[in-house]
């Protein structure tokens, strides 16, 4: 008999039963929450999962998504667009954007496939008509997941020195970085007015037909805890505006020698070569080996 066999209360399974920290380790759907749902979005907001792009410089990374977003628009061929998508797949997982991307991707894929089929068939269309909403549900695909993959690998400060290191205007960098910024803050002011409006408000009287009490529930909830959110993230704009024009990222653009200290730290390393290099082959051999009609 283990420890956990013994700290596990009557009719408990020694998985479900508290850590020793207090906390129950779970698994599967039941990991699901709000709080999961908040960290994931921070993981993505600030790449720290890592992956195969998050070692290579902004610049190069930059390159890789320019080239894996075009590829797929000059082509109508089926089999080049399915190739194109499974290595955009392959990129993605690699790059471990996160279930919860994964997720919600896979959802809005399916989603559309199907209330286009039904769309066709019930206005009597045939294969060809699918064959062309095959191609456009492809490209999109792809680039989505070429974008995730790119922009899951950047935190803010190498997604705006990339920028800046490519002569970009100074206040796109430091739009992308105040707003990457801006996501945690209107998370947890987000979740801290709810958890206000759920505490001062009576619970409602079961969940009703088809849970339409709840759906109404939380809606109103999200309703008034519209102007609440952005009138306490004003208060603490100037606060973040000031924070990040004392690290260097200013709107004005800052000055030449303080441009080369930001950058310094930017080296293009073989890897970086390498990566466009195969990129670029791999495209090229794409379209030369596969059938472009």
């Amino acid at each position: 008999m283990t420890i956990a066999d013994v700290a596990a209360p009557h009719g408990t399974s020694p998985e479900a039963a508290p850590g020793p920290t207090g906390t129950r380790h779970r698994s599967g759907l039941d990991r699901v929450s709000v709080e999961w749902v908040k960290l994931e979005l921070m993981r993505v907001a600030y790449a720290t999962r890592g992956g195969f792009l998050a070692r290579r410089d902004p610049r190069a990374v930059l390159g890789w998504y320019a080239l894996c977003a075009l590829a797929p628009w000059f082509t109508y061929s089926t089999p080049i667009l399915v190739v194109l998508f499974v290595l955009s797949l392959g990129c993605a997982l690699a790059a471990r954007i996160g279930p919860l991307l994964l997720g919600l991707f896979t959802l809005g894929l399916v989603g559309q496939a199907a209330y286009v089929l039904v769309l066709v068939l019930v206005l009597g269309g045939d294969t060809t008509a699918l064959d062309g909403l095959l191609q456009i549900s492809l490209k999109l695909g792809a680039v989505s997941l070429a974008s995730m993959a790119a922009f899951v690998s950047l935190d803010p400060e190498k997604l705006s020195d990339g920028l800046q290191a490519m002569r970009a205007p100074a206040v796109l960098g430091f739009a992308i970085s105040y707003g990457y910024r801006m996501v945690p803050l209107l998370i947890d002011e987000f979740h801290d007015i709810v958890d206000g409006h759920r505490l001062r408000g009576a619970p409602h009287q079961g969940h009703g037909f088809l849970g339409w009490r709840t759906i109404a529930r939380i809606g109103r909830i999200a309703v008034q805890a519209f102007y609440p959110l952005f009138l306490n993230t004003a208060q603490r704009t100037r606060t973040t505006v000031e924070a990040m024009e004392t690290r260097g990222f200013t709107s004005a653009g800052p000055s030449p020698a303080g441009r080369r200290l930001r950058l310094a730290y930017l080296r293009w390393r073989v890897g970086d070569t390498l990566l466009l290099v195969v990129s670029v082959a791999v495209v090229v051999a794409v379209y030369t080996v596969l059938p472009t009609a």
